[in-house]
C-alpha cells in the first residue's frame, strides 16, 4: 500500500463509478494522503472534490488524463496541477464525447459481428452522453449471456484467465486500437496535448507506459524528445519487469516519475485505490512532483 495515488477516475469519466466525493472519502479510509482525479479529457470533477478537501486532512493534485497520439499509437497523458478551469479541456472533452456517440455504433456493430450479443436497453442503462465503451458492451453482454454459454466470453467469467478485471479486459481485447472491433476516434497529437497541458501550468507525465509502448525504446525516445517530462512508474498494469525497465529509464533521462493505480470501480474490480507499491518513493514522487507544479 502506498500513500500516494496520482492516478483514479471518478463519474466524470465514462468507465469511471464513483463520484468525486466518494473518491475522498475511499482515499481517507485507504490512509491516502495525496491523490489525483486524472479524468478521460475532462477536468469536471476536480472542484467537487478539491472543495470537499478543504477540511481533511488529504491533499488532491489537478489532473486530466488525455487521449492522443504519436506515430498511429495511441497515447494517455496524464496532466499534474493544470488549471483545472480552463476552456481549453472542455473544448477537448465536448470533441472526444461528439466523435464518441458515432464510434459507439459502430463499435456495437462490430461486436455482434463478431458473436457477441446484448440488449439494447442494458447498454442505454449503463450509457452516459451517448457514449458506449468496450466495458459497457462487456457488461451487457455477460448479463445477456445467462447461462454462461457464449465461448467468446468464457474468458471473463469467475475462473477465467481474464477474470480480474473482466470489463476492463474485455475492452483491451476488443475494442482497444488493432482490435476486431475497433471503432476509430481521432485523438490529438501528443505535441498538442503536451501544449495544453503546460499553456494550462501543468506537467506532462506518460500514463502507464507498458499498456502501450511495450517497452519499445526507440517509440519511448520520440516520445520523451516531444516534450513529456515523466513516466507513471509504478501503476497497476506494469509487472515487476516492466516496472523496473521504466524506472531505469526515467532515471537515465532525469524524469518524474510518478504512482498511479488507474481506479476505476466496477470496471476494474482487482485495482484498488493506493494498491499499488512505489517501494517506499513516496516523499520523493511528491517533492520532485511538487516543484514542477509548486504543490
Amino acid at each position: 500500500m502506498s500513500y500516494v495515488d496520482l492516478h483514479m477516475h471518478s463519474n466524470y469519466s465514462d468507465d469511471g463509478e464513483f463520484y468525486p466525493k466518494e473518491l475522498v472519502d475511499l482515499c481517507l479510509e485507504k490512509g491516502i494522503k495525496y491523490f489525483s482525479i486524472a479524468d478521460h479529457n475532462s477536468t469536471k470533477g476536480i472542484a467537487e472534490a478539491k472543495e470537499y478537501c478543504k477540511d481533511k486532512d488529504i491533499t488532491i493534485i489537478p489532473a486530466i488524463e488525455l487521449d492522443c497520439t504519436i506515430d498511429g499509437v495511441n497515447l494517455h497523458l496524464l496532466g499534474y496541477g493544470v488549471n483545472y478551469k480552463s476552456d481549453d479541456f472542455e473544448v477537448i472533452e465536448d470533441n472526444i464525447i461528439s466523435q464518441e456517440q458515432v464510434a459507439s455504433k459502430e463499435r456495437m456493430r462490430l461486436v455482434r459481428e463478431i458473436g457477441i450479443d446484448f440488449e439494447d436497453s442494458v447498454i442505454e442503462r449503463l450509457s452516459k452522453n451517448g457514449v458506449v465503451n468496450g466495458e459497457m458492451i462487456a457488461e451487457a453482454a455477460m448479463i445477456f449471456d445467462k447461462n454462461k454459454e457464449n465461448t467468446l466470453l468464457k474468458p471473463y467469467y469467475n475462473g477465467g484467465v481474464r477474470s480480474d478485471n473482466p470489463y476492463v479486459n474485455f475492452y483491451w481485447d476488443y475494442c482497444s486500437q488493432g482490435k476486431p472491433a475497433y471503432a476509430e476516434v481521432k485523438f490529438i497529437s501528443l505535441q498538442e496535448a503536451i501544449k495544453v497541458i503546460e499553456d494550462n501550468g501543468g506537467v506532462p507525465i506518460l500514463a502507464h507506459p507498458g499498456n502501450n509502448i511495450k517497452e519499445n525504446k526507440e517509440l519511448l525516445k520520440r516520445i520523451i524528445k516531444a516534450g513529456v517530462k515523466g513516466l507513471e512508474v509504478y501503476s497497476s498494469y506494469h509487472n515487476e519487469r516492466q516496472t523496473t525497465f521504466y524506472k531505469d529509464f526515467a532515471i537515465n533521462n532525469n524524469l518524474i516519475i510518478t504512482c498511479g493505480s488507474d481506479f476505476h470501480g466496477k470496471t476494474k474490480p482487482s485495482i484498488s485505490i493506493g494498491g499499488i507499491s512505489c517501494e517506499d518513493n513516496e516523499e520523493k514522487i511528491i517533492d520532485e512532483l511538487g516543484k514542477k507544479i509548486k504543490l
